[in-house]
């Protein structure tokens, strides 16, 4: 399992780097598809699919995502993103009263709830590499999500003692919490000290990256017990196969879901706030 586990996280770094390379296209284009498998997990996960099969609510935002990448790669306006949120929304009600009873309004809310949590927050890596640095910038989701799980899990294996939520995720220690927030934070000090700060005119920005790997990696810690959550009371190991030794999308971006909309503002407001 761990040589499984070992070589799937290579191969995913991997395809990290080309896209984050590239961006553009490729980028859009391999979020959407991730975007795509995450929802289709996530609406197993809570219910709204039944018997494994695409209905009435799923169709409704399968075509919101397409719609909502679709506007973001070409038109990029942020105004015509919330029609896109807002629309997937009322067509959801639309559903539901046209096919009543069939629908509960539990499924109606986890099917928007499945639209926003994972494709729409996906878009911010694409949105953040867009951004004057965000070529550099972008790997700060992984450092944040990644590298402070990769930290946690060493540091908890090791001195690992006092375990901080024993019923949400039994293996999980506040020594292991506590190293991945510092290991992220000294991980993105080195990065920018060697990269960052090689590109950012005029400024030593260490301290700020520093300060967002803080604040994403204990965000992704939470991003991670929040979908830990949901597959606790559900009552299932992972939300999918897709990936060996990980799960599926779901279960090894869980973390990813929610630091990369956090580094997108976090490094718009402390960066270019530095510039001004």
């Amino acid at each position: 399992m761990f040589w499984t586990r070992l070589i799937s996280g290579a191969v995913l770094l991997v395809i990290a780097a080309v896209s984050f390379a590239i961006g553009g296209p490729v980028l859009a284009g391999l979020l959407l598809l991730i975007s795509l498998i995450a929802f289709w997990e996530l609406s197993k996960a809570t219910g709204v699919l039944t018997e494994g099969k695409w209905n009435g609510l799923t169709a409704v935002s399968a075509l919101g995502i397409v719609a909502y990448y679709g506007v973001v790669f070409f038109l990029g306006d942020v105004s015509y993103q919330l029609m896109v949120i807002m629309g997937v929304a009322l067509f959801s009600m639309f559903v539901y009263v046209g096919k009543f009873p069939k629908y509960t309004w539990q499924q109606v809310v986890a099917n928007f709830f499945s639209f926003v949590y994972a494709p729409v927050m996906f878009a911010f890596m694409y949105l953040t590499r867009e951004t004057e640095y965000g070529i550099y910038l972008v790997w700060l989701i992984l450092i944040c999500s990644w590298g402070c799980d990769t930290c946690a899990y060493a540091v908890g294996m090791l001195i690992g003692k006092h375990k901080i939520f024993p019923v949400l995720s039994p293996k999980k220690s506040l020594e292991g919490c506590i190293g991945g927030v510092v290991g992220a934070m000294l991980i993105g000090a080195l990065y920018s000290h060697f990269l960052v700060n090689e590109v950012v005119q005029n400024q030593n920005v260490t301290w700020v990256i520093v300060l967002i790997s803080g604040v994403g990696a204990v965000m992704s810690q939470v991003g991670d017990l929040a979908a830990s959550g949901i597959k606790r009371q559900q009552g299932f190991k992972d939300y999918g196969k897709l990936i060996p030794g990980h799960g599926g999308i779901m279960d090894r971006f869980d973390s990813v879901i929610v630091t990369a909309p956090l580094i997108y503002f976090l490094s718009m407001l402390l960066i270019d706030g530095l510039q001004m």
